[in-house]
């Protein structure tokens, strides 16, 4: 058995020994250091593009220095490519929505944090809609558990409302 249908089986195995019911759907989360990194891409394309106009305005034998930036902005755009496909094919830091809970999964695809609807009692929800940075902050409040908390990225992500709507459904607030 793959180490891809290892964790898949491991997540669908704890779901169903806790009786979640059937998936509603796999969402990609991300926690502080999917922030930073998304905060440090966009940062540094700024800047990448900022000095490729720079070059292109000011500079008369621009053309090694514009092809090495431009260079540069490309791989930082294919690095990111890569990494969301890799880690949407080996599923790695997901939320599971089923129809009686949820499963968050860790930076390596092991199941984190199982939480019923029954058990949750409040859902709090924070968005950060900068040009920097662009996230959705999740907080899971339980009944004699700790905070189970993780961040979707992106303007508007799917699991925005899907979780709302499922939280509101099961009357968490």
């Amino acid at each position: 058995m793959g180490s891809e249908q290892g964790r898949q089986a491991s997540v669908r195995d704890r779901a169903e020994a806790l009786g979640l019911g059937e998936e509603r759907g796999s969402y990609a989360v991300a926690g502080l250091w999917g922030a930073l990194a998304q905060l440090a891409r966009r940062f540094l394309a700024g800047v990448f593009v900022a000095l490729l106009v720079c070059r292109v305005v000011l500079s008369s034998g621009f053309q090694k220095g514009v092809i090495t930036t431009g260079a540069v902005m490309l791989s930082l755009f294919g690095l990111t490519l890569a990494w969301r496909g890799l880690s949407a094919r080996f599923r790695l830091r997901r939320c599971y929505l089923y129809t009686r809970g949820l499963v968050v999964t860790s930076t390596f695809g092991r199941v984190r944090h199982v939480v019923a609807w029954t058990e949750m009692t409040e859902l709090k929800w924070m968005s950060n809609l900068t040009l920097l940075l662009a996230f959705h902050r999740f907080e899971i409040e339980r009944r004699g558990a700790g905070r189970v908390a993780f961040l979707a990225l992106g303007i508007k992500p799917q699991l925005v409302d899907v979780l709302q709507t499922q939280a509101g459904a099961h009357g968490v607030r």
